[in-house]
């Protein structure tokens, strides 16, 4: 499932503590509601799986992905509104899902938006189907927006 990159400068790799600017930026500009600079470094010294793409070295996207008890919860994939359109997304998706397995994980889940059309129909065609929703989960110009629950099963490392 390892991610295929066309490009032959663009990589992905661990995030690091010094991409936490850069990824609070992206964050900025992507999100009405962007996480803050604590939770980022929150997920990152308590060892959740975080991962960045980078185009010509320049930090591009990244995922966030707590794994425990054979599930994987990925909770933030995002791409830099510069970088969109060159399938980053998905190859952030298939490093965590790959790490996910790698860990033992049997299930992955995760929350979007309704709104967020690009990003359901991203995670439809990976396989994940609708399993739930949750009310007023996101926060939102108008108040508050719900979020589609949404499950892929997985195949860990050595059960394929």
């Amino acid at each position: 499932m390892s991610a295929v990159l066309k490009n032959a400068n663009v990589s992905l790799r661990p995030m690091r503590e010094h991409d936490i600017a850069g990824v609070c930026a992206i964050e900025r500009r992507s999100y009405d509601f962007p996480w803050s600079a604590g939770v980022f470094t929150d997920c990152f010294r308590v060892g959740y799986c975080c991962w960045t793409i980078l185009e010509n070295v320049e930090l591009a996207g990244y995922g966030i992905m707590n794994v425990a008890a054979r599930e994987c919860h990925i909770l933030n994939i995002c791409v830099d509104p510069s970088y969109r359109r060159r399938s980053y997304a998905k190859a952030l998706l298939d490093q965590l899902l790959e790490s996910a397995e790698t860990y033992g994980a049997t299930v992955a889940y995760l929350e979007v938006r309704p709104s967020n059309v690009a990003a359901i129909d991203l995670y439809l065609k990976s396989g994940f189907v609708r399993i739930g929703e949750r009310s007023s989960y996101y926060p939102a110009r108008d108040g508050r927006e719900d979020a589609l629950v949404l499950s892929k099963p997985l195949a860990p490392v050595g059960e394929k």
